[in-house]
C-alpha cells in the first residue's frame, strides 16, 4: 500500500479514424437506452456526464486530480515497460488528460482521447504529444476495426454499465497485437467511508442506502478480458490510502474528481445528523477508535486494479500444446536435490 497526503487537433490524420455510419458520432456523446435501478444498468449515465463536466469547470479543477495523476503516471510507466512505439493510440475516459501528461511523443506519437465530459476535454492538460479530443462514451467508441497500436483507460471504466461491452469495444478498435492497459478502482475502495456512513445510518435512521457504488471484483476481470478477445492477461492489484481532515473532505474531494455516486438506487439526501454520527466514527472518536489516525486525520482507501490484455496476431508467442512437456512437476524436488548434493 502507497500513501499520498491531500494537497491544497491536427485534422490530417483523424479522417481514416472513423466507422462507418453504424457507429456514427452526434454532436453530444450518444444517450444511453432509458434504463432503471437494477442489475443490468447501475449507472445513471447522464449525471455522470454532469458531475465530470461540473468537477471540470471549477476554479482549480486541478485540485483535486492528485489521485487521477498518481494512477495515470503508472499506467504510462506500464507503457514505457513495452519496447516500442506505438504511431496511434486511444486514451479512453481521458478525463483532464491523467495520462498523456506522463507519456511522450517518441513512446506515442499521436494520441486520441475520449470522453463522455466535454469540459474535461477543453480544460486537457497540455502535452507534447499531437491530440485529437472526441466527446463519446465509453461502451459507444466511434471508431473503425484494427484502427490503434495502443489503447490506455485511467480511472473511468468502473462507471459503465456494460463492462463486458466496454472490453469488446476496446479490442474492436485495437489492432492485430495491439495493447490494452488499463486501471480502475476495486471493490476495496472507499471502505472506510461506507462502512462509517453504514453504521451511522443504522444508528440514526434505523437502516442504511447504498452511497458508494458497486464495484468490479478482481476475479472478474481476467474472466472478461479474456471474453472480450484479448490474450497474454495480467491483472494486479495495488491500494493507495489518502489522509484526510476529515470525512467532509474526503467527500469534497470525491466530488471534485468527479466521482460522487451516480448509482440508480443511491439515496438523495442524508440528514445532518446523520453526517455528523459518520463524521465522529470516521475519524475514531467513538466505537474503539475505528479507523482515525494519531494524528487527527483520517484514511481513505482506494483499491486500483490494473490490467494488460494483448490482440491476438500470429507473431505472438503460443503456449505449448497440452501433454507435451518433457519434466514433470514431480522432478522439480529431486532437481533441487541435486543441486544441493553438487553445492556441497
Amino acid at each position: 500500500m502507497r500513501g499520498l497526503s491531500r494537497p491544497v487537433l491536427r485534422a490530417g490524420w483523424c479522417g481514416r479514424l472513423w466507422a462507418p455510419p453504424r457507429r456514427a458520432l452526434a454532436a453530444s456523446p450518444p444517450s444511453p437506452p432509458a434504463a432503471t435501478s437494477g442489475a443490468l444498468s447501475p449507472f445513471d449515465r447522464r449525471l455522470k456526464r454532469k458531475q465530470k463536466n461540473w468537477a471540470a469547470l471549477q476554479a482549480e479543477p486541478a485540485k483535486c486530480d492528485y489521485l487521477r495523476e498518481e494512477v495515470g503516471g503508472r499506467i504510462a510507466d506500464r507503457v514505457f515497460d513495452i519496447t516500442r512505439t506505438f504511431p496511434l493510440a486511444l486514451d479512453v475516459g481521458s478525463g483532464r488528460g491523467y495520462i498523456a501528461q506522463h507519456l511522450t511523443k517518441e513512446t506515442v506519437e499521436k494520441l486520441v482521447q475520449v470522453d463522455v465530459a466535454e469540459n474535461a476535454l477543453k480544460n486537457a492538460v497540455e502535452t507534447e504529444i499531437p491530440t485529437v479530443k472526441v466527446v463519446a462514451d465509453e461502451e459507444f467508441l466511434p471508431f473503425k476495426e484494427n484502427t490503434f497500436d495502443l489503447v490506455v483507460s485511467s480511472l473511468s471504466l468502473h462507471w459503465v454499465n456494460d463492462l463486458p461491452k466496454a472490453f469488446k469495444e476496446i479490442h474492436h478498435v485495437l489492432k492485430p497485437d495491439g495493447v490494452f492497459i488499463g486501471a480502475m478502482f476495486g471493490g476495496d475502495t472507499l471502505y472506510e467511508l461506507r462502512c462509517s456512513l453504514q453504521l451511522a445510518e443504522l444508528e440514526r435512521e434505523g437502516g442504511f442506502s447504498p452511497h458508494v457504488s458497486p464495484f468490479t471484483a478482481v476475479a472478474d476481470l481476467g474472466h472478461l478480458l479474456s471474453r472480450a478477445g484479448f490474450n497474454t492477461l495480467t491483472v494486479d492489484t495495488d491500494e493507495i490510502q489518502v489522509n484526510y481532515p476529515g470525512l467532509f473532505e474526503v467527500m469534497e474531494d470525491l466530488q471534485g474528481m468527479g466521482e460522487s455516486n451516480c448509482s440508480w438506487n443511491r439515496k438523495p439526501l442524508l440528514h445532518r445528523e446523520t453526517m455528523l454520527a459518520a463524521a465522529a466514527i470516521y475519524r475514531g472518536q467513538c466505537l474503539r477508535e475505528m479507523y482515525g489516525n494519531s494524528d487527527g486525520s483520517v484514511p481513505a482507501t482506494f483499491q486500483i486494479y490494473y490490467m494488460i490484455g494483448w490482440k491476438y496476431h500470429e507473431s505472438q508467442a503460443k503456449p505449448a500444446q497440452r501433454g507435451s512437456a518433457t519434466v514433470s512437476f514431480g522432478d522439480l524436488a529431486k532437481i533441487e536435490g541435486l543441486i544441493s548434493r553438487g553445492k556441497k
